[in-house]
């Protein structure tokens, strides 16, 4: 088996799940047991000042970081938060994913986000994705997902209504000529 650690799947236009659909998702782990994910082009209507607010994080409401919107990173857990961001060592609970990117947990992450001490570029999820042992690679041979190695700038600075698209694009053909059927030869 080989990791789809550190890549995109790209919801196939026919996915049918209302989550999912057109979905773009970083795949943050994956082996033997199962994968798990953050949906990245899925805005919640909670900005990261209002979050901080509701868990009771003092925050600068001046800062651009307070308005950034939140995701929703999957159906499951969706009162855990995830922080993807640039590298920024330092916090309790982070593990780098790549090169750019890096995952926290932690709460300290959330307290710098309005602040100097905040890493430079970060999302934040609510909830995540997650496959079940087999689960993932099923869905791959059913054709629900396209993979491509994860680009960093594709999440932290291709506008959210554009990175389904921008995503595509790097595939390097036209989308619409796939066939919704899986082939097996």
């Amino acid at each position: 088996m080989q990791s789809l650690e550190n890549h995109f799947l790209i919801a196939m236009p026919s996915m049918q799940d209302p989550f999912f659909k057109r979905a773009v998702t970083y795949i943050c782990e994956h082996n033997e047991d199962g994968a798990m994910g953050l949906v990245i082009n899925q805005p919640i209507n909670v900005t990261v000042g209002e979050l901080l607010d509701k868990i009771e994080i003092d925050n600068d409401k001046t800062q651009q970081a307070a308005q950034v919107a939140v995701y929703a990173g999957g159906p499951v857990k969706t009162d855990r938060g995830f922080v993807l961001h640039s590298p920024k060592l330092g916090y309790t609970s982070s593990q780098k994913l790549s090169s750019d990117i890096m995952i926290t947990t932690s709460k300290d992450v959330l307290a710098s986000l309005t602040t100097a001490q905040a890493p430079e570029q970060f999302i934040i999820t609510l909830g995540y994705s997650g496959w079940e042992q087999g689960q993932l690679e099923q869905e791959l041979l059913d054709n629900s997902w396209l993979i491509i190695e994860a680009d960093p700038k594709i999440i932290f600075n291709t506008p959210v209504e554009k990175r389904w698209e921008k995503a595509v694009s790097m595939l390097g053909f036209d989308i619409s000529q796939l066939s919704p059927e899986a082939g097996h030869a």
